[in-house]
């Protein structure tokens, strides 16, 4: 198992074990804003999902990994790579922490460190980027923590509770490429 270590969490691909934990952030309407969910998932379709999860990036044109603590494996969260284009070496860039505990805890900043190194590095990236509703305070101080600049809005964006939100882009460039 290849895993992305950092001082507190380590990255790793996920497990068929994951079920009930990727079922539940699935199926958690607080998130479904972020993660443009619609619908609930059953757990056949999270199992057919995980079956499936061993896919390279390059065939699936993403890459979820999950956000863990312990040495006994269990997931805290999830980290995205989405749109993965490798002609012009970008992805997109989505996380997102399951409990407020864990949230104040720096676990999202030392995720998208190791993520973003992996990217730049491993993946030879020029460039990552993140939406974010400009609403969510803590999602972009997270991003421009790490030089995400803004670089445009989405007006009326995102319809939530029956309001429009904007929605802004964040995007990072790899200037060592």
């Amino acid at each position: 198992m290849i895993t992305l270590k950092g001082k507190n969490i380590y990255l790793r691909a996920l497990e068929p074990n994951d079920l009930e934990f990727v079922y539940a952030m699935e199926n958690d309407q607080s998130i479904w804003e972020v993660s443009n969910t619609y619908t609930p998932y059953s757990r056949f379709l999270v199992r057919q999902y995980l079956e499936n999860a061993q896919q390279d990036i390059y065939e699936a044109k993403q890459l979820r990994l999950a956000i863990c603590q312990d040495d006994d494996f269990p997931a805290i969260g999830l980290i995205d790579l989405f749109e993965f284009d490798p002609k012009n070496n970008r992805a997109g860039v989505g996380i997102v922490i399951q409990s407020n505990d864990n949230k104040r805890q720096n676990i999202g900043s030392e995720a998208l460190e190791l993520l973003i190194k992996y990217s730049f590095f491993n993946l030879n990236l020029h460039q990552l980027y993140a939406n974010i509703s400009v609403e969510n305070v803590a999602s972009i101080a997270l991003f421009t923590k790490f030089g995400f600049e803004r670089i445009g809005i989405k007006k009326d964006w995102i319809l939530l509770n029956g309001h429009y939100q904007d929605e802004a882009m964040y995007q990072l460039i790899n200037k060592q490429i």
